[in-house]
């Protein structure tokens, strides 16, 4: 086997102690909010604004990161031609993941049942807004979907946290 060295050609990368790694960090963090949760609820609800700042400020990251990822790989790129590999591999990415997403949700959904035991009367909620959003769903088209995928401004874009928007300014850029 050969030993792994850093892109300089020297020694191999030292590892940590396993506790330093993000995955390790974020399962801790995730059991951590699990417990806390469950053992004590009035301190969990406290700390919904450290949840809810830690969630905007990566919903704030994530259009610049993936802009400027995509025009660094495709400036760096010596053959044009893998061009259209590339974004074709991105888009592949962006709807696998997307439906993976969708798929988790779903069976969480029907697994878990989230809000089943509120004991909300049905009667009691605006059925005007459900109607608003099942006649959003009804209007949706492939046709619609893919004028949905050129932005209207490029500002609005990134202000609004369009993604797939993002990534096709990024890749016409």
């Amino acid at each position: 086997m050969i030993p792994q060295t850093n892109a300089a050609g020297g020694a191999p990368p030292r590892q940590g102690p396993w506790y330093t790694h993000l995955y390790v960090q974020v399962l801790v963090a995730i059991v951590a909010g699990a417990l806390i949760g469950h053992f004590w609820p009035k301190f969990g609800a406290d700390l919904k604004p450290l949840g809810d700042a830690f969630i905007k400020l990566v919903k704030m990251v994530i259009a610049p990161v993936i802009f400027l990822t995509v025009v660094t790989g495709i400036a760096g790129m010596r053959d044009l031609g893998r061009f259209g590999r590339v974004a074709l591999k991105a888009f592949a990415y962006f709807l696998t993941f997307s439906t993976l997403a969708l798929i988790v949700g779903l069976i969480v959904a029907n697994v878990v049942q989230p809000g089943s035991g509120m004991n909300v009367d049905p009667a009691s909620l605006h059925s005007d807004k459900i109607a608003d959003y099942a006649a959003k769903a009804h209007e949706t088209t492939i046709v619609g979907f893919l004028l949905h995928i050129i932005p209207a401004t490029v500002a609005g874009a990134f202000a609004e946290g369009e993604i797939l928007q993002v990534l096709f300014f990024s890749v016409t850029f």
